[in-house]
C-alpha cells in the first residue's frame, strides 16, 4: 500500500533507522506509553529504496491495528520526516528467510481515503512457506494457568488438557466448543494451542477468526488463488477455528472449508472450533458441514457459575495490583453473572478509579462501577451484611462470631449466621467454612441444626422469622 505525500524527496544517502528513530521520537510524544510499547516498538525499518519505506511488524493483525488507531498521526509523522511522496509498505516474516507483505488485506480504506493508497502488486502469503515453520497467531496470555476452571468448564477444560498434552491420539476430532459470548472459547482453544506448540515446536498450529478466514478466501478468488488459500490450510497440523458460526450463509467459503476439514481429518489433523451455538441449531450452514462438526466431540461452555466469577475476578485483581475485600468479590461475582469478560470490565474499571482518581475501592465503588456493566439487583446480600444483622441481634460483636467460643448464644449466632449465608447468598458451604475457619461439614451440621430447632423450638424460631424480615429490609 502506498501514503502519497508532499514532494521533498530526501537523498538515497539518508539512513533509514535514523529516520525511523525520528519517526518514533514525534510518535512517542503523541501516545501513551502502553501503546507506543505495544504497536510501535516491535516495528522495525527494513529498506527506503525508490521512494518505498518499508516495515516489519510481527503479524498483519499490527497493519490493521496501525491503520484503524493511528493513521492521523502516522501521515503527519511521515510529512515532517520524509517531506516527500513515499510509498509505505508493511512486511511480516512468515517463516524463515521469507518475508511478504500484507497484501491480502492490507488495504484500509481509512489510509485509502486520507492518502490515496496506491496498493502494490506484492507477494501471496501461502506461496513458498517452508512447513517447518509459520506464525502460529496465538495470544501469550491465553494459556491454561490463566484459565480459571470450575464445574462450568471442566468438561471442555478437561477435554481440551487432554487434546493438549496427546496431540497424537485423535479421540476428540474434531472438537466442537460452544457456548454464549464471554464464557471463554477463545481463551480455551488458544490455551490448547500454546501447550501443544510448546510441546511440539514443530508442528504447524495456527489459530484463525472465521471471519479472517473468510477475509482471506475472497481475496484469494480474485486473483486466482484459491488453489493456494486450501494448500496452505491443508499443511497445518492443528487448525483453531474461532467462530465458525460467522461461515453462515457463506456458501463459497463453506464448500472450501468442506474440503479442508476433509483432508485434514483423514490424514489425522487435529481441528477445533468454536461457536456461540450448537451444530444443530447453525442456520445457514451446508449440511454436509454440521455432519462433519459433529464427528468428534461437542461439548458446551456454560455461564460462569460463582465459584468460578469469583476465581477470576481474585485472579485478574492479583494480576492488576489491585487487592479486593471479600464483599467487594462477592457483590461483584453476584451481580455478573453472564461473561467473563465483564467480570474482567469491571476489575479494569476499578483499576481505573484506584489509580487515575486515587480511590479507595470500597463496597460503594463497586456498586457503582457495576452498574454501568450490568443491570445491579439493589440490596443484594452479602456474608458480612447477614453477619452484622445476626450480631446486632443478639447484643454481639461481630468477631465473636469470627471466633472459637463455645458459649451457647454465641454459637447460636454462629449456626444461623452459617443457616442464612447458605440459603440467602451463592457462596458454597466450603466458602462459608473457610469465612469462619470451619469445614464445609460443620457449616452443612449448622443448617441442619438450625432446620430441626425451628421445627421444635417456638421462640427460636421466631428469633429466625425476626431476623428474616431484618434482612429483607437491608
Amino acid at each position: 500500500m502506498a501514503l502519497a505525500l508532499p514532494l521533498n524527496k530526501p537523498t538515497m544517502t539518508d539512513n533509514v533507522t535514523q529516520m525511523w528513530d525520528k519517526c518514533l521520537q514525534i510518535i512517542r510524544d503523541n501516545i501513551q506509553a502502553e501503546q507506543f510499547a505495544a504497536w510501535f516498538e516491535p516495528i522495525v525499518p527494513v529498506s527506503f529504496q525508490n521512494n518505498t519505506l518499508t516495515l516489519r511488524v510481527p503479524t498483519q493483525f499490527f497493519v490493521e491495528m496501525l491503520e484503524e488507531n493511528y493513521c492521523s498521526l502516522l501521515l503527519h509523522t511521515f510529512n515532517r520526516v520524509f517531506g516527500q511522496r513515499i510509498n509505505l509498505a508493511y512486511a511480516c516474516k512468515v517463516a524463515k528467510e521469507v518475508e511478504v507483505t500484507m497484501a491480502e488485506s492490507g488495504e484500509s480504506a481509512k489510509l485509502k481515503t486520507a492518502a490515496k493508497i496506491v496498493p502494490q502488486a506484492l507477494s501471496n502469503p501461502f506461496q513458498q512457506v517452508p512447513l517447518e515453520d509459520i506464525d502460529p497467531q496465538l495470544n501469550p496470555r491465553y494459556t491454561f494457568e490463566n484459565y480459571c476452571c470450575s464445574t462450568s468448564n471442566k468438561l471442555a477444560v478437561t477435554v481440551g488438557m487432554a487434546i493438549a498434552d496427546h496431540p497424537e491420539v485423535k479421540t476428540y476430532n474434531p472438537m466442537f466448543i460452544f457456548g454464549s459470548t464471554g464464557v471463554g472459547k477463545t481463551h480455551l482453544i488458544q490455551a490448547i494451542g500454546i501447550r501443544i506448540k510448546e510441546q511440539n515446536p514443530r508442528m504447524r498450529v495456527l489459530y484463525v477468526p472465521a471471519r479472517v478466514f473468510e477475509s482471506q478466501y475472497t481475496s484469494a478468488v480474485p486473483k486466482g488463488k484459491v488453489n493456494d488459500f486450501i494448500n496452505f490450510y491443508q499443511s497445518i497440523d492443528v487448525l483453531l477455528i474461532d467462530d465458525i458460526h460467522e461461515l453462515a450463509g457463506k456458501t463459497g467459503t463453506q464448500n472450501t472449508f468442506f474440503h479442508i476439514f476433509n483432508h485434514l481429518h483423514q490424514h489425522g489433523k487435529q481441528l477445533i472450533m468454536t461457536s456461540d451455538r450448537r451444530p444443530v441449531d447453525m442456520d445457514g450452514m451446508v449440511p454436509r458441514l454440521i455432519s462433519r462438526f459433529k464427528w468428534g466431540m461437542t461439548v458446551q461452555l456454560d455461564k460462569p457459575d460463582y465459584d468460578l466469577r469469583r476465581n477470576v475476578l481474585i485472579r485478574r485483581a492479583a494480576q492488576d495490583g489491585l487487592k479486593l475485600s471479600d464483599d467487594v468479590l462477592d457483590f461483584i461475582a453476584t451481580q455478573v453473572t453472564e461473561s467473563v469478560r465483564d467480570l474482567e470490565g469491571v476489575v479494569v474499571s476499578l483499576l481505573a478509579h484506584a489509580t487515575m482518581m486515587n480511590q479507595d475501592i470500597t463496597l460503594q465503588l463497586a456498586q457503582t462501577v457495576t452498574s454501568n456493566t450490568v443491570n445491579v439487583t439493589r440490596h443484594q446480600l452479602t456474608f458480612e451484611m447477614i453477619a452484622e444483622t445476626v450480631a446486632d441481634f443478639y447484643n454481639l460483636d461481630t468477631d465473636q462470631l469470627f471466633g472459637k467460643s463455645r458459649k451457647r448464644e454465641i454459637s447460636d449466632a454462629r449456626q444461623l449466621l452459617m443457616f442464612f449465608a447458605k440459603n440467602k447468598t451463592q457462596l458454597s458451604s466450603t466458602n462459608i467454612g473457610l469465612r469462619l475457619s470451619r469445614n464445609h461439614a460443620t457449616v452443612l451440621h449448622a443448617c441442619k441444626q438450625v432446620e430441626q430447632r425451628m421445627g421444635i423450638e417456638r421462640k427460636f424460631r421466631e428469633e429466625v422469622e425476626t431476623i428474616e424480615k431484618q434482612l429483607k429490609s437491608i
